[in-house]
C-alpha cells in the first residue's frame, strides 16, 4: 500500500474513525508508528539536535502542505516524538497514515533511530 502517493482529504468532522480490521492494513503500511487508543505514535531519536531541528523542519513543511498536522515533542537534545491523529473524527482516519508515510518517507527520518 503506497500512502506516500495520496493526499491529505480536508476534514471538518463527519468523517468516522477507522477501527477494527479496517486499521489493519494501516498499520502494517507504516511499521515504524505504534498504535496508541486513537492515536499513532513514533519516537525518533537523532544523531545531535541540529539533525532532530532539521526533521521537525522538515515535518513542519509536509505537514502544512498534507493541511494535517500532527503533535510533536523535541526532548533532551535529540529526540522527537510525533503523536498523529485526526481531531475532527476523535480518532484514526486515513490522513493520519498518509501523513505518517510521508513523514517516514523524508530523508531527515531516515537517519533517526527508534
Amino acid at each position: 500500500m503506497d500512502l506516500t502517493s495520496r493526499k491529505c482529504v480536508p476534514c471538518e468532522g463527519g468523517i468516522p474513525k477507522l477501527e477494527g480490521p479496517a486499521l489493519d492494513p494501516l498499520l502494517a503500511a507504516v511499521p515504524a508508528w505504534d498504535r496508541r487508543g486513537d492515536k499513532i505514535h513514533r519516537h525518533l531519536r537523532f544523531a545531535d539536535f541540529a539533525a532532530a531541528m532539521a526533521f521537525v523542519n522538515a515535518m513542519a513543511a509536509v505537514a502544512e502542505a498534507e493541511g494535517h498536522h500532527p503533535d510533536f515533542e523535541v526532548h533532551g537534545w535529540n529526540h522527537v516524538d510525533v503523536t498523529i491523529w485526526t481531531h475532527a473524527a476523535g480518532g484514526l482516519t486515513e490522513n493520519d497514515f498518509i501523513l505518517a508515510a510521508k513523514l517516514d518517507a523524508l530523508p531527515e527520518a531516515r537517519g533517526a533511530r527508534a
